[in-house]
């Protein structure tokens, strides 16, 4: 269900001074594909602003984000496509992001989006060649000209990890009051090794993922492809209510 379906189909549960939020979150979604164009930093300022009042425990904020663009931003797509090229293999993220051994649903819900885009593109299964192509793409941000590496100190628990994952969300939703958008990339974690020393993350904390951050490229094939939810019926139970 792409943002309009979304929304046509809320609208009469949304107040209309209420609708952008509700369009914000609708219209967020991972894009893989973007313009040129550059982001201002004061844009960029702005969003890590708005996006800073997520809620932690005990308010300790303990997200840390790094951006880059121009020669920065670069540089790393530079040396992260090279090792990806070259030695992917002598490479290792520092946190499990994925279980070792899938089960149902979400194997089917993975092997849905992941053929689902592949489908859209083109790309046939048991084409090896072009999954890796497409996937290299992670590690030009999409051609996005802004780049976003979200860390969290090595000693901190899930609890923290949570924080960070409210913030993130915050920064994609925030992105929209811009007109801007995104894609969270878990695969740039895979490099960290190369990523902390050019962004000058110290070694005291993890790279958690990095985000590509930018203008649609409305002529991106992969942009035609939008991921599906399951109903609210197949993942909460609202117990207690007087009315529908």
């Amino acid at each position: 269900m792409d943002a309009a379906a979304c929304m046509a189909k809320l609208a009469d549960l949304i107040p209309v001074e209420r609708r952008a939020v509700g369009e914000a979150i609708s219209s967020r979604r991972s894009v893989r594909g973007f313009l040129p164009t550059p982001v201002p930093r004061a844009q960029v300022e702005a969003i890590l602003a708005l996006a800073a009042r997520a809620p932690s425990g005990s308010n300790i904020q303990p997200w840390k984000a790094y951006v880059c663009a121009g020669a920065k931003r670069d540089a790393v797509v530079a040396a992260v496509r090279e090792a990806n090229e070259g030695e992917p293999d002598a490479h290792r993220e520092a946190y499990a992001y994925y279980p070792d051994v899938w089960r149902e649903p979400y194997l089917t819900r993975r092997r849905a989006t992941g053929w689902g885009l592949y489908g859209t593109l083109g790309i046939a299964k048991g084409d090896t060649a072009a999954m890796q192509r497409q996937r290299a793409k992670n590690f030009e941000f999409f051609g996005a000209p802004v780049g976003l590496f979200l860390t969290i100190d090595d000693d901190m628990e899930r609890g923290s990890w949570l924080d960070c994952g409210m913030f993130l969300q915050n920064v994609m939703i925030a992105a929209r009051a811009f007109e801007l958008h995104t894609c969270p990339q878990q695969a740039w974690a895979h490099y960290h090794r190369i990523v902390k020393p050019l962004m000058g993350i110290p070694e005291s904390e993890i790279l958690v993922c990095g985000m590509a951050l930018g203008h649609l490229d409305e002529a991106e094939p992969a942009n035609r492809f939008w991921t599906d939810r399951v109903p609210v019926a197949a993942f909460a139970q609202l117990q207690g209510f007087d009315t529908p």
